[in-house]
């Protein structure tokens, strides 16, 4: 691969292999999600709503200290282009900003004040988009789509015979200390999921589409660039990352009224956290004023209280109406697919393609070959979010 003869890209390697050493040891998401959901669901039920779960968070196992300072040292004056050198300063600040965020789960309001710096808050238009979504009628979970019936075992079957379209393979474990009810770890490049949930034809169309036709798409794409940052993602990647992902739901025409309401009550439960909310009172807010039914508004509440105070939910719905946007724009999704990415960076992410640094998408989401949505009410409410 032949790189620009006139810029000395030594450097910049160097360093982009030290920070993927480095970040190798940060995902946020392994640590933020509590060891002991079940039985804090069991006596938070039996208290009648009132007691807060007490949430147990796996161990630390690296130096938090140590890892800021290797961040800092590095010598980024040395890389030549002034434009990725300020990309790598964004990149050291946002992990530095995760680092933070995992060192301190499970102390409160310290792990809240740090998730606001790292993913930010719903802004007033945010929750009335979301308010504006719970105005819409579910569809009727007692019909076919709806019926839970699979059990994880059973579930991965279907991931596996999804992903016979892609040209890539993966590991697949599951687990019951997971408040989502499937995941990927981009690190490991594994799919999780939940062993405690039983699955309906829906939800697997859904999370085939959002699990492994984007998370895993990108995770892909991420390490066949020169330069490892594509893998480990750029500043404020989540927000794209968890766009696309249900942008591929929508695609794939398994988006439901259902779901976009899923997205708000996340939405209202983070917004909930700028309130002050405790965990019981954001459960009954969802449960009471939202008529929601127990067993889902504690795992949103969950969602949006571990560790402290995760506010992170709330990016889907901005992120979905954001790609939502670009492509109705006629913008190039694949280069949001080339790795764990974000839309504000598209010039940068080009720029390292033209310079060598980075290749065109290898995977791309089979969910955008053709818009196959036939849902005009979820059309409706995608082109009505502000």
């Amino acid at each position: 691969m032949l790189l620009d003869k006139h810029v000395d890209y030594k450097t910049l390697f160097a360093i982009d292999t030290k920070i993927d050493a480095l970040v190798k040891q940060i995902e946020l998401l392994a640590y933020v999600n509590p060891i002991n959901i079940e039985t804090e669901k069991n006596r938070f039920f039996s208290s009648k709503y009132l007691t807060d779960p007490v949430f147990k968070y796996p161990e630390i196992n690296f130096d938090r200290f140590k890892l800021h300072r290797e961040l800092f040292i590095q010598p980024l004056e040395q890389i030549e282009d002034t434009a990725i050198k300020n990309l790598y300063e964004d990149i050291i600040y946002s992990y530095s900003g995760l680092i933070q965020c995992i060192e301190t789960i499970g102390n409160g309001k310290k792990f809240y004040y740090n998730c606001l710096h790292c993913f930010g808050t719903p802004t007033e238009t945010d929750v009335e988009n979301a308010k504006f979504i719970l105005h819409f009628e579910d569809e009727d979970i007692k019909t076919e789509p709806f019926v839970p019936k699979y059990s994880a075992k059973e579930a991965k079957v279907f991931f596996r015979d999804f992903s016979k379209r892609y040209d890539f393979s993966y590991e697949v474990k599951h687990s019951d200390k997971i408040s989502a009810i499937a995941m990927v770890l981009n690190n490991v490049r594994t799919l999780v999921l939940n062993s405690n949930y039983t699955f309906s034809d829906n939800e697997i169309a859904v999370l085939t589409n959002h699990e492994i036709g984007v998370h895993m798409v990108t995770t892909m794409n991420g390490i066949l660039h020169p330069l490892k940052i594509f893998s480990h993602g750029f500043p404020n990647y989540e927000e794209t990352q968890e766009g696309l992902a249900v942008f591929a739901e929508y695609m794939s025409n398994n988006l439901t009224v259902k779901r976009l309401k899923e997205l708000a009550y996340r939405v209202i439960a983070v917004d909930s956290l700028a309130k002050g909310y405790s965990f019981s009172r954001t459960f009954r807010l969802l449960h009471n004023q939202y008529d929601l039914d127990k067993e889902n508004a504690f795992y949103i509440t969950v969602r949006a209280h571990r560790g402290g105070g995760f506010t992170k939910d709330y990016l889907y719905l901005t992120g979905l109406k954001k790609i939502y946007n670009y492509y109705h724009e006629g913008k190039d999704l694949s280069l949001l697919l080339t790795g764990k990415v974000s839309l504000e960076y598209v010039d940068e992410i080009q720029s390292l393609i033209d310079k060598k640094l980075a290749v065109p998408s290898k995977h791309i989401t089979d969910a955008y070959a053709q818009n196959k949505n036939t849902n005009k009410t979820i059309d409706f409410i995608l082109s009505s979010l502000k």
